[in-house]
């Protein structure tokens, strides 16, 4: 990467560790078996250094407090991990108001998000009893992950987004692109209508998995020039989307890839991606 900008500092900001020896993850029971084992931080440790990546932010993978508590003991050790994503049960408002102040115990917990792309509804997070539990966030300094993989989705960000303004949210993977079929509509006008709320930030990760096999980093650029063009590097970060993107490549490879799509864009432009949102949106405070 001699080639590459070197910034002062990179952050991955979407990184997951599982451990299904120890604690149930529903989801992996599908997910096939070169997801479901082991991931935990030592694994990803020497790419993480080799990377030059400063800081992670590890989020949730299960809607479980097992895998809160997992992620908040590995942060307690490895101190490269700077923040957590973590899991509250949103539809349960007095449990996710005792759960928001068991984690304002800890200066790590920095947002929460939920496996809402898994849901029956899409549009679970605008449900009446939801709108209460996140009300509860922006007074603590929480941001909202969101997972988007459809259309119904990324519509519903823009009316989530509307109806809490003072929310910071946070759209995982830019949305999930149909880049195998080089598809374009609705994606692009639905990230048209998410950026148009200041108050919703971008990850450019995850491409990989939506890519076709043997992808190329030249397959994202178009899709990471719209988000950039609309949402501005200021509201946009990078995260590795590690281990899920060992379905289609290597930590390394991956993370490669990414920098060299924002690889033209102004070295200011980059520190804002590479590090300054994150600092900013998760508050980590590693200036």
């Amino acid at each position: 990467m001699s080639d590459l900008y070197q910034p002062a500092r990179m952050i991955d900001t979407h990184q997951h560790l599982w451990m299904p020896s120890e604690r149930r993850y529903e989801w992996l029971d599908q997910a096939g078996l070169a997801l479901n084992a082991d991931f935990p931080p030592e694994l990803v440790a020497a790419d993480v250094a080799a990377a030059g990546i400063t800081g992670t932010v590890l989020v949730q993978a299960a809607d479980s407090y097992d895998d809160t508590f997992y992620m908040l003991s590995v942060a307690a050790r490895v101190p490269v991990v700077k923040g957590v994503v973590a899991w509250a049960p949103l539809d349960r408002v007095d449990e996710t108001r005792a759960a928001l102040e068991l984690y304002s115990t800890s200066p790590l917990v920095r947002g929460v998000r939920v496996l809402n792309h898994n849901y029956a509804d899409p549009r679970w997070l605008l449900r009446e009893d939801v709108t209460s539990s996140i009300r509860l966030l922006p007074p603590l300094g929480l941001t909202l992950d969101v997972v988007s993989v459809g259309t119904e989705h990324l519509a519903m960000i823009d009316e989530l987004a509307g109806r809490h303004p003072e929310l910071t949210i946070v759209i995982d993977h830019l949305a999930k692109p149909d880049i195998a079929a080089g598809a374009w509509e609705p994606w692009a006008t639905g990230i048209t209508a998410a950026a148009a709320h200041p108050n919703v930030t971008v990850k450019l990760s995850g491409l990989n998995t939506a890519s076709s096999p043997g992808w190329k980093w030249q397959d994202w650029q178009r899709y990471a020039d719209h988000a950039l063009a609309q949402f501005g590097s200021g509201r946009m970060m990078l995260g590795s989307d590690w281990p899920v993107s060992t379905l289609a490549g290597d930590f390394q490879g991956v993370w490669l890839a990414q920098r060299r799509v924002i690889g033209a864009w102004s070295t200011d432009q980059q520190d804002d991606i590479l590090y300054r949102t994150a600092e900013r949106v998760y508050s980590l405070g590693l200036a």
